[in-house]
Order: structure tokens, then sequence, then C-alpha cells
């Protein structure tokens, strides 16, 4: 499992030394205390103490509250430790159960303090002073600044994700790969998954045998202990192709990590995360680290080799393209997915499209790219950071609103790579995409501070993110309506929310159904709300036993009309329903309750009398629908539903109205209607309209329909109007 955001604490409250010490200081104490005899065995019960997942029968949200609890450390932080641990010879010997609490005591400690140091660099204080002069201040608008950020981010993967996807981004690398080094990436990922099920199968085993040693004796290094002809047996592979590749991710023999001198140096541990026990067993002490260093490795061992170099990275940029594709197709179908989009300009090409989705009215413009965040740029060197995220996701952004400019506009064409030219529907909405292929440390954070954007008609605000957010995106939001629905109102509230992650925002917006009041000016989003997600994720990959959606928003279509008609409008690429699926998604769970069961009685209704029966209701936003169910032929039903719409619409001085026509009795969608010209006066419908009775709420329609409410309420005016446009009633009807 990936580690989410968290800060380090004992059990003990720690505090800073004073005065403080600088990151260089602690970092020597540090080195002082992870080089000290039997210190490995402190590393394996922190990892053990921070890293394990114990349930019952099925994984639940409750498992997981003691993942988010602050005193647990990141994978980097013990990254860190380790990466100090191999600057000396290792010395094995089980320390003292006193001693090994001690240094576990210690390196809690440490790192508390170590973070103190990288704070450092934001200082409150000038923030302060500045916004008292009148000065826009920015107190991350500098590389040291976003050191502290970048080191302590989210993880943006899956442990499993690296695995599954590693044996996609290198399989056109496979040659290459048996011929240099012995074994393919397929191979390597196999061995992975069967360290990964062989340990979970062992912990349980190992923690009965502990009990049975004298307390001296204890220590959690052996649970981590593997051999070739263990993992063989799990990976159904040959004992010498499983060790050959335990080798070539376990750190060398001698290395001293000699790169590894300050906190975002290069740390051996990362590229070759196991270690090697004196009797010749393999250690994994995080099997996050082994899945991420398979994902990563890779491309550096082909560096060497310069006659290799442009098809390593010809295959890393068709990989990243190639995979986004394949997860938008299982979305939205691979007819309307398109890749490798040239523009032109009469016989000039102007630029160029990775991936294109096409959807009713709407497009999705998604520009990838393989540049990640260097070393230099972790380090805080200003000028390598803005040149990294500039590669990386500014280039990528202004590429894809260079496109987004010229769609609709008669002076360009679109082609395939083949040159046949693509004939674009009328498009009214853009998103757009920008997508990294590798973790890219507090990419949000980095997104706030230095993206440049400017406004754009019909394009809207950009989603940057990685290849597994889409990866998980299209995993739960699995249908056109409900993925367009989610990143509409993701652009919409761009710049009042925030999130250590994207995911913490798709796993909000699961459990609540992302909507913000016009009042509310920004949303902080804690990141235990993505507990449901991971259980989800963990269920559909991994088998577990758990809830395959998190139970919210997303569960309660589940034996609703409305619900029904929701998935019906799914599969639909008809403009005018689409907006009405956005509506029905938007509306607070009570409202879609309480409309499902009215619904249900019309159709009751225009069953048993063979009459049209209809409901309408009015939206927040001022736009409005109408439900009829008829068994009217289409050529009568379709004239009738457009004629009271578009009545509707005038009487209640509506921009827009939403007409839906369903079946009697069972409610199926027969087809929809959207009316979207701007309101004006016409004296005609101003006449025809004038004893049309007011729409009301759908709480209102709820209640007399099934409460016994009366047909005449009194209205205090400064009740909320019963037409359901959310004002008062002496501000909106009261004179009509």
């Amino acid at each position: 499992m990936k580690n989410p955001l968290r800060r380090p604490k004992s059990k003990q409250p720690l505090t800073s030394r004073a005065p403080a010490r600088s990151e260089q200081e602690v970092l020597a104490e540090l080195l002082k205390l992870c080089t000290k005899p039997g210190y490995v065995h402190a590393v394996a019960a922190l990892c053990f103490r921070d890293n394990m997942l114990t349930y019952a029968d099925r994984v639940t949200e409750a498992d997981f509250q003691n993942r988010f609890d602050s005193s647990r450390l990141l994978r980097t932080e013990i990254n860190t430790l380790i990466g100090l641990m191999l600057k000396a010879p290792r010395d094995w010997t089980i320390p003292s159960p006193a001693v090994l609490a001690e240094y576990v005591e210690a390196s809690d400690q440490l790192l508390q303090e170590l973070h103190d140091a990288m704070s450092g660099a934001f200082s409150l204080s000038k923030v302060l002073a500045g916004l008292k002069r009148g000065e826009q201040v920015n107190p991350f608008d500098s590389g040291d600044a976003m050191r502290e950020p970048i080191f302590y981010a989210a993880e943006s993967a899956y442990n499993f994700q690296y695995v599954d996807i590693a044996a996609q981004r290198y399989a056109a690398d496979a040659t290459w790969l048996e011929a240099n080094v012995g074994f393919t990436i397929a191979q390597a990922c196999a061995v992975a998954e069967a360290v990964d099920r062989l340990l979970v199968d062992r912990f349980p085993v190992f923690m009965m045998t502990l009990r049975e040693l004298p307390r001296d004796r204890w220590s959690m290094l052996p649970a981590f202990y593997l051999t070739p002809a263990e993992v063989a047996a799990y990976a159904s592979l040959e004992p010498e192709l499983v060790e050959r590749i335990l080798l070539k991710f376990t750190v060398p023999e001698g290395n001293i990590n000699p790169g590894f001198a300050a906190l975002q140096d290069f740390n051996q541990i990362t590229a070759t995360p196991l270690l090697r026990s004196p009797s010749g067993e393999f250690i994994c002490l995080q099997n996050y680290a082994l899945a991420e260093a398979i994902y990563d490795s890779p491309f550096y061992w082909m560096q060497d080799d310069k006659a290799y170099r442009r098809n390593r990275d010809r295959h890393r940029g068709e990989f990243t393209e190639n995979f986004v594709a394949e997860r938008l197709s299982t979305v939205f179908g691979t007819n309307r997915v398109l890749t490798n989009i040239d523009v032109w300009q009469g016989k000039t090409k102007v630029a160029e499209i990775d991936v294109l989705v096409l959807w009713a009215d709407r497009a999705i413009i998604v520009q990838a790219k393989a540049k990640r965040l260097t070393v230099e740029g972790r380090k805080g060197n200003d000028q390598v950071l803005r040149d990294d995220f500039k590669k990386s996701v500014q280039d990528a952004y202004d590429q894809g609103l260079t496109c987004a400019e010229c769609i609709g506009d008669s002076r360009y064409r679109f082609t395939r790579a083949d040159g046949s030219e693509i004939n674009l529907p009328n498009i009214t909405e853009i998103f757009m995409f920008c997508v990294v292929s590798d973790h890219y440390p507090a990419l949000s954070f980095q997104t706030l501070q230095f993206l440049k954007t400017r406004e754009v008609c019909r394009v809207r605000a950009a989603l940057v993110t990685d290849v597994f957010l889409i990866d998980v995106v299209t995993e739960l939001l699995p249908t056109p309506l409900q993925f367009l629905s989610f990143i509409a109102r993701r652009a919409r509230y761009a710049g009042r929310l925030l999130a250590a992650q994207e995911l913490t925002i798709l796993a909000y917006h699961l459990k609540h159904n992302l909507w913000l009041e016009d009042s509310t000016t920004m949303l902080q989003i804690a990141e235990d709300f993505t507990a449901g997600v991971d259980i989800a994720m963990m269920v559909r990959r991994r088998g577990l036993a758990g809830d395959a959606t998190p139970e919210g928003f997303m569960t309660r279509f589940e034996g609703k009309t409305l619900g029904r008609i929701v998935r019906q409008i799914e599969t639909r690429p008809e403009p005018a329903i689409l907006e009405q699926g956005f509506q029905l998604l938007e509306m607070s769970g009570e409202t879609f309750d309480n409309l499902s069961r009215i619904i249900d009685q019309q159709a009751r209704r225009a069953a048993q009398d063979d009459k049209p029966h209809d409901v309408t209701m009015m939206f927040g936003d001022g736009s409005g629908f109408t439900v009829v169910c008829t068994a009217e032929p289409d050529d009568v039903a379709a004239p009738t539903l457009a004629s009271y719409c578009t009545h509707r619409k005038y009487r209640q001085k509506a921009d827009r109205w939403f007409g839906l026509c369903l079946m009697p009795q069972d409610a199926q969608l027969r087809f929809g209607l959207r009316l979207s010209d701007p309101w004006e006066q016409d004296d005609a419908l101003e006449a025809a309209t004038a004893d049309m009775i007011e729409p009301m709420s759908a709480e209102l329609v709820y209640q007399r329909a099934f409460r016994g409410g009366k047909m005449r309420t009194k209205v205090g005016r400064n009740d909320q109007c019963p037409c359901g446009s959310g004002r008062k009633y002496k501000k909106c009807c009261i004179d009509e």
C-alpha cells in the first residue's frame, strides 16, 4: 500500500531543541544513530509498526484509520534511515529490548526535529510583515521553501499500480532487458507480487513463533527475510531467475551510499531497496519500495547504452500516451478516444494532441509528458525546480491550450496519424489533462505555485496529474456521465479546493458528491478521506474482501428508479440528456431519493389510466426540468414535451430547461431534450403561460404526494420559495 501524508511523532511530546539545530546537524546525529550496532533491527521494528495493515474478515475504513495517524513514518523518512545505515558496515547483533526502544524513540525524535529544520524555510513573520506593508507575499515562491512539501508529499501510486503498470511501461524494451540484464520487467513484477504474498502469509506465523522466544531474542527483522526458492514457489519461476532479479534490486556488496550526503541527494536504497543478510537471505523491509524501484530503475539501466537511448525515450513517451488512451477507452469506448491527432492550418502542422476524447458536445484534450522531477529539483534548486515543472507540466498545458483554441475554428483541420480527416462535432466544453508518467512529488502544490494559466472560451481549468490517478478515476468512475460530471466540478472549483493530492479530492467526491456553496471560498480536504478509495482499489485489483465502491455518493443509486435512469443516461452520447444527467448527479441525497419516489408514482399512474403524468422541479441554479411518463408514440410525445418545456422555461424566466420522456410503469428512459437559448420577452408566450402554476421543490412535492401535505400551504415571506429556486419567497414569487 501507499503511505498517505502524515507527520511523525513519538509517544512522548516531540519538541525541537532550543536553540533549533540546522538540518545538517540533525542529519549528522541521525547518521550516528543509524550506524549503531544492531540498528537494522530498529528499522525492521519501525517498518512493522508503520507499514502493516491488520483487519479481520473484511477490510473496512475503520481498519485504515491508524494509517492516517500522525505517529506513523513516511516511506521517505524510513528510506532516509536505511540510507544513512548503509554508510557504515552493518552490525547484525540483536540489541536488548531497552536499547531497541531507545533506537526507535530516538529515530522518531530526530525525524521530527529534521522536519522542524526543513520547515524553517517558511517564515511566518516575513509573510505577516510583507502583508502589513501591502505586499503580495507567496511564502513558497522559492525552491528552498518547496523542499519540505516535496519530501513529505503523499505517494501518487499504490504499490500494485507500480507492479501492474511497470510491465506495460517496459514491454517494448523486453528484448534489450533480456539481453542486458537477463530478465524482463514482467518477470520482475511477478517476483514483486510473490514477495508481497509471501510476506503477508509469513507475518501471522512469525508472530506466533516470536512469542516462544526469550524477550532478548525478539526482533522483527527475520519476518522480512526471503530466499529465492521461497519466492520462486510463489511466482512459478525458476529459482535461478528469481535470484537474478532479486540481486538486481539489492544494495551491492560494499556500497556505502556515497552520494547520500544531504536529505534529498540520490539515495541508493531507492534504486536497490533490498538488503542481504549475513546468512544470504534477501531482506525486503518495504515492499512498496521494491514495486517503485521496478517501475523507475530500468529507465536508468539503459542510460549507458547510447545507441539505445533514443528507443528508450520513444518507448517511454509512447507508453504514457497509450496507457492514458487505453484507460479512457474503458470509459468512453475505443471509437471515441483518438491518439496522435495533428492540427493543420493549410499545409502547416501547428499542433498535436496526444489523446483526444469526444463525447456528445464535450471534449477532453490530454497532453502527456514523461519528464520527471530531478534530484536537483528535489534539493530546492529554484531554477532547476521551475525548469522541471516547465518541461513536465507548463509545456503540456501550453500545447493543450493551443489545440483547444483551434477546435471549432474553420481555419484548422484535424487528422489522424494516417492522414484521414476528423470531423469534430460542435464542442461546447473542453477539458484539459496534463499527465506525467512518474510520481511527481507535491504535484498539486507545485501546480498551484508555478502553473501560468490564461482564460480561453469553453476551456475549463486543467487537471494536472499522473497516470496513476487516471488509472484510479477510470476504475471508479467507469461511465462517461460519472467521469465528466466529476472533472467538470473539479474544474469549476479548481481555485477553491486544497488537498495533498488529486486522489483526495476524488475520494471526497465519491463520499460526499463534490459540491460547494457559493459562499465557500476554500475547502481543505483531509487525507483520511482516501480510505474508502484505498480499500476499493485493493478489492478490485488484488481481491481483498471489502467494499468495491466506497459507501456514499456512488452507492445511493442502488435500487432507485432515478438511479436506473441515470445509468441509462450514462450510455447515451446525446448532449440534451448528458447535461440533464449532470444536474441529477449534483442533487443532494434526500432530493434524489424524493424525486425517485415521485417518478415511480407518476409512472404507475400513467400505466393505470393510460394518460401522461408529469413532474416539474427547479434547480438551485435557476434551471429546471420536466419528466413526463407516457405511452404515447414518439411523434406525439416529443412535441408535447417540447411545448411544455418551452412554456415552463419561459414562465420561470430560465435560460436552460431539460425534459425527459419515460415509459409508464417501469419508468424506462425514452428520450430527452435541452432548451438552452437565453430567455427573451415574448408576447405570445407571455399570454400562454399567464395561468401556469409555479413548480414546487422536490421536497414539497414529496410532502404532498406521500405525507398528506395540503395542496395550499402558507409560505412565510422569509421561507424558501416553493418554486425550488433556493431564494426567499419574498425575493422570488411573492408578487406573481
